[in-house]
């Protein structure tokens, strides 16, 4: 099938440089993206967007260029809940890749098992009104249900002015909880202001919660962005995903959320974007926590033992 992109829609970044920042060995991106081909794998009917076309060879490429060992995957909206394109990453890359999901009632635990032998490890919630059509609570409930049986952990995605309404829905859920982006805070309030203290007194009050300090590039409102050289980009977002890193440095990760969906105003230089990582995580131990121990705790934690605290 052949698909039109989304009017003014900006393609990912063709040409990255080069990080100067030496990423640990073995570092994982732990959120980031495959896109169709569309001919391959057609995007989802109900989709919000239609996206550029961003194949997981792209993606690997991207890896190995950057200086990362691994890739978690995780399923785009606009591929709804046909996981295929996902899978297809897992399988193609000699177990590097582990991928989070999205799916609903009607899937059977045959298909659940499937995804489980190839790779996937969690299913995401996106409560994000522009991107997704609402879906109730209490069938997300149920799956969260059944995917804590095999040890999956669920990815909530919101936007920071909604974290009240949620709290209830998020603190019942029986799995490890990955919070998307620290939940989009709006870094123009202060840091210490009521809005991002919610989020930091959920993760304080709930040892199964976990943070991505991820896309400073959506969050951004003063900038730089990374581009044209800028080594110390987004420094509004600095001292938001700095206080999560160093209050919960064993529950945060990291990605490149390439290839950078449904932004707006500039498409970020990813190389550059690997160079924000040391302005938030300020040590070598920091470092090796948010983008090796950590996501290897989660994703492979055959390879690694399983944290105090944890539901899984």
């Amino acid at each position: 099938m052949q698909f039109t992109k989304t009017p003014d829609w900006l393609d990912w970044y063709a040409n990255p440089s080069k990080p100067r920042f030496q990423l640990p060995r073995g570092a994982v991106d732990a959120h980031c993206h495959v896109f169709g081909p569309g001919a391959q794998f057609p995007f989802a009917p109900e989709r919000k967007y239609t996206p550029c076309d961003a194949s997981k060879d792209q993606l690997f490429a991207l890896r190995d260029h950057l200086g990362f060992a691994r890739n978690v995957v995780v399923q785009a909206t606009c591929h709804g809940a046909d996981n295929s394109a996902m899978v297809d990453a897992l399988a193609h890359s000699n177990g590097m890749a582990r991928g989070v999901a999205t799916v609903r009632r009607s899937v059977t635990d045959d298909e659940l098992q499937r995804m489980h032998e190839a790779g996937v490890r969690g299913v995401r919630f996106n409560f994000v009104k522009r991107l997704v059509d609402f879906t109730p609570k209490d069938e997300l409930l149920e799956i969260a249900g059944r995917i804590a049986r095999l040890g999956w952990h669920v990815v909530i995605y919101f936007e920071a002015q909604d974290l009240p309404e949620l709290l209830d829905f998020f603190t019942a859920l029986p799995t490890d909880v990955v919070i998307d982006h620290m939940g989009r805070p709006d870094v123009t309030k202060p840091i210490d202001g009521p809005e991002f203290a919610l989020l930091l007194k959920f993760m304080r009050e709930h040892p199964n919660v976990w943070s991505k300090v991820s896309c400073p590039e959506r969050l951004s409102v003063g900038g730089p962005p990374a581009l044209d050289g800028e080594r110390d980009a987004y420094r509004d977002v600095v001292p938001f995903a700095r206080r999560v890193v160093e209050e919960f440095p064993d529950r945060v990760l990291w990605g490149t959320d390439w290839p950078h969906p449904n932004l707006k105003n500039h498409m970020p230089d990813d190389g550059l974007l690997v160079d924000f990582i040391p302005h938030i995580a300020t040590t070598p131990e920091l470092q090796r926590k948010l983008l090796v121990d950590n996501p290897m705790r989660l994703y492979w934690p055959e390879e690694r033992t399983t944290a105090p605290g944890s539901k899984s």
